[in-house]
């Protein structure tokens, strides 16, 4: 009796923290603990798992606070289409879980992160910049959604989610081994950055009806969804223009032999967009799922190439 009635809850527990799309953070962070074992024969597991912790505890926090400040929208959004990349996780708006829950878990996973960078960089002495760094993707995390910022309605919030699924992992998890950041890290970034802001945006086709209707200003309900596909398409052909630019300053040539299939993969997703099938909800769906694949793909490339 009390495993059943436990299930419910746990279950709604993983489905609010949405355990998949930390994905999207972990790879990176994993790449750049790689790229610092090749480049200089530097691997600490101890760094390493508390470094990925903290990678998790800050999405965990992004996440929460969307659930928190988002509740109009979502619940709009579960009612007219539900989906299973936005709008959500669909846990508050069907009172499964107390709305209060998801805020107060934002704050204390916010706080765990902040502990664990302390421990970083005054224990294990990672280098001056490990709280720095940190804070960089704490930040535009914890107030993506959060008011009084709430970047998600600048017009901007997804540059910094590029940023901060970008650049920032790749680049930390290097420096914290290594006490550096490599300049091939930065070419590196740029494709993975351009395509995790794709997830975003494209995730914000789904929402797009809901948006509008609660007057949640975010980049797509600002461009509507012609120039939104159009600005995709725009971001696909910068992220492939980015990989190939990556390897003359000393990413290895095989790159394109991993590489191309994702690329492949991406261009189709990019000609779906432009011709409109975003207003097909079922293949809006698939899409989503396979422009995370692009993500993924993109990341992994790169830690093939270098292996």
């Amino acid at each position: 009796m009390g495993k059943s009635s436990a299930y419910p809850t746990l279950k709604a527990w993983l489905q609010l923290s949405r355990p998949p799309f930390h994905t999207v953070g972990v790879l990176p962070f994993f790449l750049g603990t790689f790229l610092a074992w090749r480049f200089d024969g530097l691997f600490s597991i101890s760094i390493f798992l508390l470094g990925a912790t903290a990678v998790v505890m800050i999405m965990l926090s992004t996440y929460h606070a969307g659930e928190y400040f988002d509740y109009r929208e979502d619940a709009i959004s579960q009612r007219w289409y539900a989906s299973r990349f936005a709008g959500g996780s669909g846990v508050v708006p069907a009172g499964i879980l107390p709305r209060q829950v998801a805020l107060w878990t934002s704050i204390i996973t916010l706080g765990a992160a902040g502990i664990i960078g302390v421990a970083l960089q005054f224990h294990f002495r990672t280098g001056p910049y490990t709280l720095f760094l940190g804070f960089l993707g704490a930040f535009p995390g914890f107030f993506y959604s959060t008011r009084p910022v709430r970047l998600v309605e600048r017009g901007f919030g997804e540059l910094f989610i590029g940023f901060c699924y970008g650049w920032l992992p790749v680049a930390v998890a290097f420096y914290i081994q290594c006490g550096y950041i490599d300049p091939i890290i930065h070419w590196i970034s740029i494709p993975i950055g351009l395509t995790i802001f794709n997830v975003i945006l494209l995730n914000e086709f789904p929402d797009y009806p809901a948006d509008k209707t609660t007057g949640k200003k975010n980049l797509l309900v600002r461009l509507g969804e012609r120039r939104g596909a159009f600005l995709y398409a725009m971001a696909s052909l910068l992220s492939w223009a980015a990989a190939l630019l990556s390897i003359d300053p000393g990413v290895p040539r095989k790159l394109l032999y991993f590489y191309s299939p994702v690329a492949a993969l991406a261009a189709w997703i990019a000609a779906m967009m432009l011709m409109g099938k975003y207003e097909n909800r079922a293949l809006l769906e698939r899409l989503c799922g396979l422009n995370i694949v692009v993500n993924l793909g993109t990341t992994a490339s790169y830690i093939l190439a270098f292996s």
